[in-house]
């Protein structure tokens, strides 16, 4: 049964994360229009979701003083200070999300006294509803909390609940992950022109290979290693080639991670 229900939802920030957000729950069903709020000061970005049933407001104030169920804050981190100080006089008792990046739960749960805080961290693909989120929760959200958390966010792609110190982790591992992906089909690309291939028809078919890939692992539930072991023949083509990439692949995706760590902590100020 759904703990989404009929609650009412309000979403401020229609932005990349935030409007995927919202779209996702009322495409997925989870949610529906008349039940969702989103506040943007953009005015194409509010009639975009007008349209779909859903009602728009310019400032989070107006959207607040509605006092919905689920407050979404997608705003960047440095406009959430704001916004919290707005919102604290709306939101005690309710459930209240953050995905902003770096604000802490304990800050935000500092701002928002009242509020049970789910802090949460997607990654680009949610825009099509296939990404990834992390959810981690403050000392007052409940496991019903946390589960109409992950619920919400289930409609836009996986979601898991971990601990806050591993939200960094993840936000940098699967948060930069869509970037390496794009990197290796481009070079594999390059590979393919330099072999004889068009560069188009060489990136259209590893495009159409990743995502089936990805499906049929995840479908089957496959173990990737799983995976590479089925479609490798002994003494094949795929063999000598995975003897190839394996140890450059290896040692450069430990390094990136290493870097985009350290990148994290740096702009935390650590």
């Amino acid at each position: 049964m759904s703990l989404v229900g009929d609650k009412l939802v309000g979403v401020i920030g229609a932005g990349s994360m935030g409007g995927a957000v919202a779209r996702g729950l009322v495409a997925s069903g989870t949610l529906e229009a008349s039940h969702l709020l989103v506040a943007d000061p953009d005015a194409a970005k509010r009639a975009a979701f007008e349209k779909l049933g859903a009602r728009s407001f310019a400032d989070e104030g107006a959207l607040l003083a509605e006092r919905p169920d689920v407050v979404v804050f997608a705003v960047k981190p440095q406009v959430l200070p704001g916004v919290l100080e707005t919102a604290a006089p709306y939101v005690d008792g309710r459930l209240v999300i953050s995905i902003a990046a770096g604000i802490t739960l304990c800050t935000i749960e500092g701002a928002l006294p009242g509020a049970r805080v789910v802090r949460a961290m997607p990654n680009m693909p949610v825009q099509t509803r296939s990404g990834a989120s992390a959810l981690a929760a403050g000392t007052r959200a409940t496991a019903e909390d946390l589960e109409l958390a992950r619920e919400l966010f289930s409609s836009i792609g996986a979601a898991c609940v971990m601990r806050e110190d591993q939200l960094d982790v993840e936000s940098t591992v699967v948060g930069t992950a869509p970037a390496f992906f794009a990197l290796f089909v481009d070079t594999l690309t390059r590979a393919g022109v330099a072999a004889g291939l068009p560069s188009d028809t060489c990136r259209e078919m590893l495009l159409a290979t990743m995502r089936g890939s990805a499906d049929q692992m995840i479908e089957e539930g496959v173990h990737p290693r799983a995976y590479l072991e089925r479609v490798t023949s002994p003494g094949g083509t795929t063999a000598a080639g995975l003897r190839a990439l394996e140890p450059a692949l290896f040692e450069g995706s430990f390094a990136a991670v290493d870097a985009a760590m350290a990148r994290t902590r740096e702009l935390a100020g650590e």
